[in-house]
């Protein structure tokens, strides 16, 4: 059996089962470690309750503050929720943490998840219907509705499961999808000039750090940029379609972007790059089986609570 560097086997070691998989169920539902998915979701709960203190972390100031300002998302109108109190938001608050602290731990896995989904999605929804609705937060929402589908995953267990490899392709198609639509919303709502123009330039003299205004000249290398940027995210789908080192290094080409963007412009777009994550091969950073005895694959399992 092969081994990766740090401990984990690598995918190609497991044998297909008998008779094969139908090409669709391979596609939809790959067999994956559940180790992968157990490093995943420390990392991912963890950020979370970074997250609602950090980042969206004003839901509860705005709770107190003047109602007139709430404008709820469509998600929200349609469900018909009431303007939150500061007493709601504060208990949810309380709610995502302890959910989070719980789901990271691995204990409850379906029952603590729900209760993040449930709560990350209202305090998101609430945070987003005071302004602008950050896009980068739609892989993170769905990774904390996916997770919990998978049940037990202990990060020790290489067992290979179809229900882990379902989440974790979820949670790649809201990348994708996030970096897809945002060439497509530059094109539609820019045009061609979006590219062409000095988006990057009016941006870096707004709020460009000393490393980013350093680039205004000379121009061609913000134009450049702005063809570059809008031909990565239009090139985002072979994140799904690429396999091996070639999936890894288009990886290091986004984290690379994001690194760009926050040293020329403090933009971080953290929530998107914790995602990112769920094309690696996160088992490698677990701690290796007790034992050899381990079955390299279980095609279809269904873990439970534990």
């Amino acid at each position: 059996m092969t081994t990766g560097r740090l401990g984990g086997d690598l995918d190609r070691t497991a044998p297909p089962p008998a008779g094969g998989t139908p090409w669709w169920r391979a596609a939809l539902t790959p067999a994956v470690p559940l180790a992968r998915v157990a490093v995943l979701r420390v990392v991912v709960y963890l950020f979370v309750v970074a997250d609602i203190f950090l980042f969206v972390n004003d839901v509860v100031p705005h709770a107190e503050g003047d109602a007139d300002l709430y404008r709820p998302l469509l998600l929200r109108r349609l469900l018909d929720l009431p303007t939150p109190s500061p007493g709601y938001a504060r208990a949810l608050q309380l709610a995502i943490v302890a959910g989070c602290l719980v789901a990271a731990t691995g204990r409850l896995p379906r029952v603590s998840g729900l209760v993040v989904a449930v709560a990350f999605l209202d305090w998101v929804s609430i945070g987003m219907s005071y302004s602008k609705v950050d896009h980068d937060h739609l892989a993170l929402v769905v990774a904390t509705w996916v997770l919990p589908t998978v049940g037990t995953a202990r990060l020790r267990d290489r067992t290979r499961s179809e229900a882990a490899g379902w989440a974790l392709l979820a949670i790649q198609l809201a990348v994708v999808a996030t970096y897809f639509l945002s060439a497509v919303g530059k094109i539609r709502f820019g045009g061609w000039r979006w590219a062409n123009g000095s988006i990057f330039a009016w941006a870096m003299t707004r709020r460009g750090t000393p490393l980013g205004r350093a680039l205004l000249e000379p121009p061609w290398i913000l134009h450049a940029g702005q063809w570059g940027v809008l031909l990565v995210e239009a090139l985002s789908p072979l994140l799904v379609a690429l396999r091996g080192r070639w999936r890894y290094l288009l990886v290091a080409v986004f984290a690379g972007f994001h690194a760009a963007t926050f040293a020329t412009l403090t933009i971080h777009f953290l929530p998107l790059v914790v995602c990112l994550l769920s094309f690696l091969p996160l088992e490698r950073l677990a701690p290796a089986p007790d034992g050899p005895g381990q079955p390299a694959a279980v095609v279809g399992q269904r873990t439970s609570d534990s």
